[in-house]
């Protein structure tokens, strides 16, 4: 009895921390799935469920415009979700339902990244951290391999999962080892999947079979949170809550159309609404068990930090017709965070009279483009600085 009010109070504090999905997310999403399948395959011939076609691949179509990798099939599958059990065993929040998996192990692939944050804690929990399994190892001849580091993703760093019309946040906390007779794709931990789709259904050997599940990793640094996650938290909900605005400032590099990233960042925080502040703009059914992972930490980084935005990202006045954009108006610098002011214009031409108010632009000026007044939204969150969302409009309050 203990047990099962363990799992309701587990799958209870898991869904209040999922969230709706937001507009520019859902818009890659949708984009993504049209396409049918990926061009830019870094990594193929991988299964979501055993003895499938093995058309999966890790996808790096948007790698550089928006710094990120995506698993996807063919026909506009993405992957399901099996799950992981796999590090701490017995901690605070088990509730016996990982006692139904039989290829268990009792560590992680970034056990000693964990322990090396000096906060105590010996490595992961299933039921307490949301990692992804993502990437795959194995020294069996012809065996398919993908190591996320080689292009810029860093161990433990934060994921986007998007399932059951849900986003949650996680992180890179696994890699799927040889051990089966086919490389796997697809696979979290157990609060991962209770946290997209309750645990009344989900346990230790029973996952969502489902090739809807959307998984996107982030390049870079800046996606690591590093001692700033609460990795001794006693809960799922504790330990969501720590990476939830890293979470959010990430997102922002997915391009409201699913093609293109927003405008170039800086390295301010987003605000405590989620959504970037007006002086920093967002950055451009059975598994092989997972193995600590023999992946190189010294890489070379495939996409730049989000201090250091090109300047040829951020002007503004250039892509404007002359005869709208008065030098003399223009700000000291728009250039992002360390980066010069475009050159004033020589020729100062004022703006058109206007006898009646213009329509809201959707990419006005505002720090979010895309997002800005008059843009469509399903909430606060899908609008740039203090717009708030009325009737499906961005709009000032």
């Amino acid at each position: 009895m203990a047990s099962i009010r363990s799992a309701l109070l587990m799958s209870l504090a898991a869904l209040a921390t999922a969230r709706d999905i937001p507009a520019n997310v859902q818009d890659f999403y949708n984009n993504v799935k049209a396409k049918g399948e990926c061009s830019n395959k870094l990594a193929s011939n991988f299964h979501s469920m055993d003895r499938d076609d093995g058309s999966f691949s890790y996808c790096g179509d948007h790698i550089a415009d928006s710094s990120v990798v995506y698993l996807q099939g063919k026909a506009g599958n993405f992957v399901n979700m099996d799950i992981d059990c796999d590090g701490i065993q017995n901690g605070p929040a088990n509730d016996g339902r990982c006692g139904s998996s039989s290829d268990t192990q009792s560590q992680t692939s970034f056990q000693d990244t964990v322990k090396g944050y000096g906060t105590g804690q010996k490595d992961l929990d299933a039921f307490i951290h949301p990692y992804v399994v993502f990437g795959n190892d194995g020294s069996k001849p012809n065996w398919p391999k993908f190591d996320p580091q080689s292009v810029g993703i860093q161990p433990l760093s934060v994921m986007a999962v998007v399932c059951n019309n849900k986003l949650i946040y996680g992180i890179w906390g696994d890699t799927n080892g040889d051990d089966g007779k086919e490389a796997m794709v697809g696979e979290a931990s157990i609060s991962v999947a209770t946290a997209c789709f309750g645990s009344a259904n989900i346990n230790g050997n029973s996952g969502h079979d489902v090739n809807d599940v959307l998984y996107i990793a982030f390049t870079g640094d800046e996606a690591v949170p590093g001692k700033s996650a609460n990795w001794k938290a006693k809960s799922y909900d504790e330990f969501a809550a720590s990476i939830n605005d890293l979470g959010d400032k990430l997102i922002q590099r997915l391009g409201s159309n699913g093609n293109n990233p927003p405008a170039s960042s800086s390295s301010a925080a987003p605000s405590s609404t989620g959504k970037p502040t007006s002086t920093s703009k967002p950055t451009s059914t059975s598994k092989p068990t997972s193995t600590s992972s023999g992946f190189t930490t010294s890489v070379t980084r495939a996409t730049s930090s989000s201090t250091s935005a090109p300047t040829t990202t951020t002007t503004d006045v250039s892509s404007a017709p002359a005869t709208t954009a008065p030098a003399t108006t223009a700000p000291a610098s728009t250039g992002g965070q360390g980066c010069p002011a475009p050159p004033a214009s020589t020729v100062s031409v004022p703006p058109p009279a206007s006898t009646s108010t213009p329509a809201a632009p959707v990419d006005g000026n505002c720090s979010w483009k895309g997002h800005c007044e008059g843009a469509t939204c399903r909430s606060g969150n899908d609008c740039s600085d203090d717009l708030v969302c009325k009737s499906g409009r961005c709009a000032r309050y």
